[in-house]
């Protein structure tokens, strides 16, 4: 049996652009990316804490140690600058191999810059 599973969450980031102009996705600070796992152009589920909002995207690189955490495309509609977001993506595995799974979460500053 193979299930889908929590791979990767960077838990309660905080949103510093919205571009409605963009073609599309979630631009996330490349050590962000690095520490939760996250590859470009890996589907993620966001989850805005401000407002409720659930929007899938995916990830495009943003400049590494900036910080930021920007929507894209119609995905801007969906947050503000400041929202508390947490981004998610999950994997297929067989259940074993799940059963010793560890994700990889990160839980940023509140400049979205990893805690040292």
């Amino acid at each position: 049996m193979v299930i889908e599973i929590l791979k990767s969450k960077i838990h309660r980031a905080h949103v510093t652009d919205a571009n409605l102009n963009y073609i599309g996705s979630i631009t996330i600070d490349e050590d962000l990316m690095d520490a939760a796992g996250l590859i470009e152009f890996e589907k993620v589920q966001v989850v805005n804490n401000n407002n409720g909002e659930r929007f899938e995207t995916y990830v495009i690189k943003g400049e590494r140690g900036s910080g930021v955490i920007c929507t894209n495309g119609a995905a801007a509609r969906k947050v503000q600058v400041g929202d508390i977001v947490i981004i998610t993506a999950f994997a297929h595995m067989e259940l074993e191999e799940a059963k010793r799974f560890k994700p990889m979460i990160v839980h940023p500053n509140p400049n979205n810059n990893l805690l040292k």
